[in-house]
């Protein structure tokens, strides 16, 4: 039995399946150490033998917590409870937390500035176009979101215009209540199609061309409240 080994789920909460295809069983003794302390969960690595099992899920992996022995865990578990209780840890912690919030902030307001810069918008719209970076700028930057904001796979330019043509199709299209059949690539050729008619919508914006605000999709999306959408991963904004 290999002391470091990443495992796949199957039905049963205690049969996991090997890279080689061989079902495995935690050893007697061994516990599974639920995902979402990243520190603990290191250490535990740290500390001796350990199982990561993770689902895929597409081009996704969610972590499905990690089975080492139970005194391993107990025992750093101790120690991280006993370091994390001093004051030294505490300031620490709460510089942390000031840092990437900081970070954060500064990031979606260059975010925003970037999809100002794509959009380029006429005089007569400028307030659609603020609008409309805020709003995407919004939505796709938190942390831990997934969203195209996040990938270091393109240009901070190419995830700007990502993010504005998945937020508008998401937002200015009956793209959320499609039926697309189950065929490979079906999806992505209607994601492009709307694409093309989001793009022809924004340069009506672009060229400060006339038209009625109650019959543009995009008017009446920016004049509404935010809606909630769904969740956009870095798949579904590149398109």
């Amino acid at each position: 039995m290999e002391d470091s080994l990443v495992l796949a789920p199957t039905p049963d909460p205690r049969v996991f399946l090997a890279p080689d295809g061989k079902r495995l069983s935690p050893p007697p003794g061994w516990v599974c150490l639920p995902p979402g302390d990243a520190a603990l969960t290191r250490r535990v690595k740290q500390a001796g033998p350990s199982w990561a099992v993770v689902e895929k899920k597409g081009r996704k992996t969610f972590s499905k917590g990690l089975w080492a022995p139970a005194i391993n865990v107990e025992s750093v578990r101790a120690a991280l409870a006993s370091e994390r209780s001093t004051e030294a840890y505490a300031k620490k912690r709460a510089s942390d937390v000031d840092r990437r919030e900081r970070t954060q902030a500064a990031f979606v307001v260059a975010f925003e500035q970037e999809v100002l810069a794509f959009l380029r918008f006429g005089a007569r719209f400028e307030e659609h176009a603020r609008v409309l970076a805020r709003r995407v700028a919004e939505h796709a930057t938190p942390v831990g979101s997934g969203t195209v904001a996040r990938t270091k796979r393109i240009s901070v330019a190419e995830r700007a215009e990502a993010a504005v043509i998945a937020w508008m199709r998401h937002q200015t299209t009956a793209y959320d209540n499609l039926v697309i059949p189950r065929i490979k690539g079906k999806r992505r050729e209607v994601r492009r199609e709307l694409a093309g008619i989001s793009r022809a919508l924004l340069d009506l914006h672009r060229r400060e061309t006339a038209h009625e605000p109650r019959a543009c999709s995009l008017c009446t999306a920016l004049a509404s409240p935010p809606r909630v959408g769904n969740d956009l991963d870095v798949d579904d904004l590149l398109i």
